[in-house]
């Protein structure tokens, strides 16, 4: 089976930042050939660039800063899976992970769970879980299914969009945001049919998505476990790595406070009980319209600092977390070209009434679903694809009539859901498990299966 999808990758995919620069292009021609201007020739694709170039493209500032706030994410939930207590958690779990099937349960149950809290700590906490299963199997010579397992441990990308640190409705929640977003693309007074904020009581917790949430959490780990309990035994195994021995020379002077356990200690629970204050005050006012990048980045910092032990391993963590960042912080303002030539070129109307053309009611949340799917194989971000597919999908809701924050989930859904064929985010997960992509691709895509399934049901029910 692997064969066959591994060529299959290889032919057909190259690396996420050339999808960029393709559809780059894709798009320039696009809006060249489909929209209308009174420039023509050379000064048309000037005008074009300036779009994909200017202020409201590449450098568009609110978007750069919403760049940041994904790279913070990202790199937080990183570093608070290298904590200790976490560590401690991976290791009691490993001794419950006696065969294939219940690690690939186990694995796949605790991944979900945590990427619904944080799609970076479920990224790098399912890897790491992966690995630590694969050695504890290495050093007890138990027979594993390796790959399965560290497909296991990659399961929470499929489902981390529909979590309170979904791209798309977290910006969708903050107050002015699609306001921002549709600027340009409609005129005033169809921005003000646009409900703004979006509220999580009717995304993230809403009914639709509480009940798809409980699927996953439920079906999916089942659904590993019974594969595990169907695949062949592998001796596909990681190499045992010995832990490396903090330093332990002489510490004085300013050190002390670097490596001190009091003063981060003292800092992330005056953080942490920032964060209470907004949580009770937000949740007063506005029921879950408080959370939203700023509130979770500012979670995550002060959990770091309370979980680590000083701040020299906080930062240690943050060298070692910083790489996986590199993909947004390179590829994002690719994606704000695309969106300031989409927009600026009228590019979002043509396809807007292509969907308005084909849809209703009822099919709209389906095909919104399946293009969003397509659109993450070359766009690997759901804030990229947000931005980019965002303005699409709600105005074309607005003209057909469909719920804003069902159209919101179902693009959410969409996005996730091919995580499990594009490679870009399980790069981490590789690194650390030392699998191969097209290793775990076979079962990553038997999860993908399981996955429409359970996101088509609730978009046709609800």
């Amino acid at each position: 089976m692997r064969n066959p999808v591994e060529k299959l990758f290889k032919t057909l995919l190259p690396t996420p930042f050339t999808i960029a620069l393709v559809l780059t292009f894709v798009t320039f021609l696009l809006a060249y050939f489909l929209t209308d201007s009174k420039a023509t020739g050379i000064d048309r694709i000037i005008e074009l660039a300036n779009f994909w170039g200017g202020d409201q493209g590449l450098w568009r500032k609110d978007l750069l800063a919403f760049a940041v706030q994904m790279m913070l994410m990202l790199v937080l939930g990183h570093a608070l899976a290298l904590t200790k207590p976490v560590d401690s958690f991976i290791k009691y779990v490993t001794r419950y992970c006696v065969s294939t099937a219940s690690a690939a349960g186990i694995v796949t149950f605790l991944t979900i769970t945590l990427s619904l809290f944080n799609w970076g700590l479920g990224l790098i906490f399912g890897a790491i879980l992966a690995r630590k299963v694969g050695e504890n199997a290495a050093k007890n010579s138990i027979k594993l299914n390796y790959p399965l397992i560290g497909a296991a441990g990659y399961s929470g990308l499929m489902v981390w969009h529909g979590g309170i640190s979904g791209n798309a409705p977290i910006k969708a929640a903050e107050s002015g945001h699609i306001a921002e977003l549709m600027e340009g693309v409609v005129s005033k007074e169809q921005l003000a049919a646009f409900p703004d904020p979006v509220s999580f009581s009717d995304t993230i917790f809403g009914g639709m998505n509480i009940s798809v949430m409980l699927g996953v959490v439920i079906i999916l780990p089942v659904f590993m476990y019974m594969i595990g309990k169907r695949s062949s035994k592998s001796t596909e195994l990681p190499e045992i790595i010995t832990e490396r021995k903090s330093d332990v020379s002489k510490i004085s002077g300013a050190e002390r406070l670097d490596n001190g356990r009091f003063f981060p200690m003292l800092l992330g629970l005056l953080i942490g009980s920032y964060v209470v204050y907004l949580s009770v005050n937000g949740y007063l006012k506005s029921g879950f319209g408080f959370i939203n990048p700023n509130y979770l980045n500012l979670l995550l910092f002060s959990l770091c600092l309370v979980l680590h032990r000083n701040i020299n391993s906080f930062l240690k963590a943050i060298d070692e977390a910083i790489g996986g960042a590199a993909g947004i912080l390179i590829q994002f303002p690719l994606y704000f070209g695309i969106m300031g030539i989409m927009t600026g070129s009228g590019l979002v109307q043509v396809f807007s009434d292509f969907f308005v053309g084909i849809s209703n009611e009822t099919s709209f949340p389906i095909f919104t679903f399946i293009s969003a799917g397509i659109v993450n194989v070359f766009v690997p971000s759901g804030g990229g694809q947000w931005m980019v597919q965002g303005p699409i999908i709600l105005q074309a809701a607005l003209e057909l009539g469909v719920s804003a924050p069902k159209s919101i989930m179902a693009l959410a859904y969409g996005d996730q859901l091919t995580n499990m064929l594009q490679p870009f985010w399980a790069l981490p997960l590789l690194g650390i498990t030392g699998l191969k992509a097209t290793s775990i691709l076979p079962y990553t895509l038997a999860l993908m299966g399981m996955g429409i399934l359970i996101f088509v049901s609730a978009l046709l029910i609800f």
